[in-house]
């Protein structure tokens, strides 16, 4: 018995030039670097340019991904492109990422998850490609949060950071074991009811604004740890595995706490995550993304590692997924 898997050819990052340090923060507002290091584990982040929009990031980070992979855009028939900041309201960001490949066929849409949306967009890309509708693929993650912070709020504006990562998914025919290369399991989920915790308060359809992001810190800790272990707990149910047989955990960079506290509630050694968040701060739908590149880069990542990834956002939405090198 065979089945399609979603192979990952090669992934690639970008992140703006202007690194945004905690120091200059305290400079501006009433915080210091032990307050934001401490409650966090950021110590910088990087901001986008005035004239560098979401999709500038994105394609710089497809076009490192295709490079990575080694396949010409052209191959492309299928890009997914995770944002909750596109550069307009429509068309989608992911066209202009389209267009700026070079690419005028095959489908490109955004999907908005917030900062789960890279798994989110994983899981949609992969379903297409199992479903034998498309053969290779773009998912991306790209936020440029800069532009919806209020740079007053301390309790947020310190949190976050612009960025974008991207991998290439390819259709392969593989046995149908749990010993496949690529995406092996996905689990997504969504509870409306918590939206007041992490929302941004402004919209076409409601304020004709685009608003400012406003969280409740706390009420989203608290929620978070048990929310990110009950969709691995799916991910191990589906396959059989456990935390030991993990090689890499490459959550969504939000804030170490959050990522130590979840780590030790599953039992997964602190030497198998990889850690960005210290350098990039959150940068939602980009933090998976761009941390894998990281790791794939300097050599901890390789070929036949099991990569699980985990995220959680504003909605709330939540999801992992399992993916073997």
């Amino acid at each position: 018995m065979t089945a399609i898997r979603s192979v990952v050819l090669g992934c690639g990052s970008y992140l703006p030039e202007r690194v945004l340090t905690n120091a200059e923060l305290a400079s501006r507002i009433d915080t210091s670097d032990d307050w934001i290091v401490q409650r966090t584990g950021i110590s910088e982040r990087h901001i986008a340019a005035d004239d560098e929009f979401t999709s500038h990031l994105a394609i710089k980070a497809a076009q490192a991904a295709l490079a990575h992979a080694q396949v010409d855009a052209q191959s492309i028939d299928l890009i997914v492109l995770a944002t909750s900041t596109p550069d307009n309201t429509f068309p989608a960001t992911a066209v202009a990422v389209q267009h700026g490949l070079g690419i005028n066929h095959g489908v490109a849409f955004d999907l908005q998850a917030v900062c789960s949306g890279f798994v989110f967009a994983l899981a949609t890309a992969d379903n297409f490609l199992r479903a034998g509708t498309h053969k290779r693929a773009l998912v991306i993650g790209a936020e440029t949060f800069s532009r919806i912070l209020d740079w007053d709020d301390r309790g947020t504006c310190v949190l976050f950071g612009d960025g974008a990562g991207a991998i290439v998914l390819e259709a392969q025919q593989h046995s149908g074991t749990t010993s496949d290369r690529g995406v092996l399991t996905t689990h997504l989920r969504s509870d409306g009811r918590h939206k007041a915790k992490l929302f941004v308060d402004g919209g076409p359809g409601s304020t004709r604004t685009v608003g400012y992001l406003r969280m409740e810190g706390r009420e989203v800790f608290k929620h978070a740890v048990g929310m990110i272990t009950d969709v691995i707990v799916d991910a191990f149910n589906a396959t059989g595995f456990t935390a030991e047989d993990i090689t890499w955990f490459i959550p969504h960079q939000a804030n170490k706490r959050i990522i130590d506290a979840s780590a030790h509630k599953l039992h997964i050694a602190p030497q198998k995550v990889v850690l960005t968040v210290d350098k990039h701060g959150n940068t939602s739908a980009a933090s998976i993304p761009l941390a894998l590149s990281v790791a794939v880069k300097d050599g901890r990542v390789k070929k036949g590692d099991l990569v699980l990834f985990e995220a959680m956002g504003g909605g709330f939405t939540w999801g992992s997924a399992l993916v073997r090198w």
